[in-house]
């Protein structure tokens, strides 16, 4: 099924998507690589308050390219980074901010899954190598956060999108990861052509 949803007021229409589910989301997304996720953390201990509430914003995995003209930022590529770097502090970061869209690249594993589906969340799959594709969407740079502190492609930007994507639902809100269900079906395949050629 393809959805159109508009963000944060179809939030909770999320908990309907099943895997491979594709979507297009106009609202506001954050941005968030490595260090951002890290700095995330280390807030949320302190007991210190993030400059906006990612609860009700699409977290996004890049670390975009931006021109600044005049007193705007101008997106001009904002591909999805590996995804699977973030894997050790996604599910802790889901916990902490109640994240529930989250887009990407090369799928993630079980704790995220995990901590998705304690929040009825997903995980999307944004193409690789289309950045400037991705770029088109963002129509307005709302904000950039933490700039001199993590330099550019590792703030937090906060974007104005409009139909970004097509984004595949990988990980869908009953915690089905597509990511772990081909993996495990390869190496069954594996172990059967590995069987095959023993028996030759």
């Amino acid at each position: 099924m393809i959805y159109k949803f508009k963000i944060p007021d179809d939030l909770d229409k999320i908990e309907n998507l099943k895997m491979g589910d594709v979507l297009f989301i106009t609202g506001k997304v954050f941005t968030a690589r490595d260090e951002a996720h890290q700095l995330m953390l280390e807030l949320y201990e302190k007991n210190e308050k993030l400059p906006f509430d990612p609860s009700k914003m699409v977290m996004y995995h890049c670390g975009p390219v931006v021109k600044r003209e005049g007193n705007e930022w101008k997106v001009l590529a904002a591909g999805p980074t590996t995804s699977s770097r973030m894997d050790l502090f996604e599910k802790d970061v889901i916990n902490a901010y109640g994240i529930r869209i989250i887009v990407g690249k090369g799928g993630m594993g079980d704790n995220t899954a995990e901590g998705l589906k304690k929040v009825k969340g997903i995980y999307a799959t944004y193409t690789g190598g289309a950045g400037a594709l991705a770029a088109k969407s963002f129509h307005k740079v709302e904000n950039v956060y933490f700039l001199e502190e993590l330099g550019s492609p590792e703030a937090i930007w906060i974007f104005d999108a409009i139909d970004f994507g097509p984004l595949i639902v990988s990980i869908d809100p009953q915690g089905n990861n597509w990511n772990k269900i081909s993996r495990d079906e390869m190496e069954k395949r594996k172990k059967e052509i590995f069987k095959i050629i023993d028996q030759s």
